[in-house]
């Protein structure tokens, strides 16, 4: 076995909500009051066609890693239909998307090809 991680390492976490056009409202009003119910948990860009690895229309949650519980089960109560994709941020971007996720709702392929293996950018965590 590899040397156990620990989750310090993990800097912050992304949630992407993904939505198509009938459910664009839905997800637009899920993402605003996530927002608003959660100091320091950023927004991101209404996406309306697929960006990066994401397969659909997708707005963005970033958040830091203290958050994680109260916006993770805050999300399974009120995502209703939509599929929330979750991932840390620990700089080495292909393995967070692939082998670290969580899905709720439809798993969806991703396109995994648009990833670099690592990142010392952190500007992508939005914080």
């Amino acid at each position: 076995m590899a040397q156990p991680k620990e989750p310090a390492s993990i800097k912050g976490w992304h949630a992407h909500v993904y939505f198509n056009e009938q459910t664009l409202g839905e997800a637009e009003a899920l993402c605003d009051l996530a927002a608003k119910r959660f100091p320091g948990l950023k927004q991101g860009r209404i996406h309306q066609r697929p960006v990066g690895p994401h397969p659909d229309w997708s707005c963005q949650l970033a958040f830091r890693a203290a958050l994680f519980g109260d916006v993770i089960s805050w999300l399974t109560l009120n995502r209703g239909g939509l599929t929330v994709f979750i991932h840390p941020i620990t700089g080495q971007e292909l393995i967070d998307h692939r082998d670290r996720a969580i899905w709720m709702g439809e798993i969806r392929p991703l396109d995994l090809s648009a990833l670099p293996e690592t990142s010392e950018d952190d500007d992508n965590t939005m914080f």
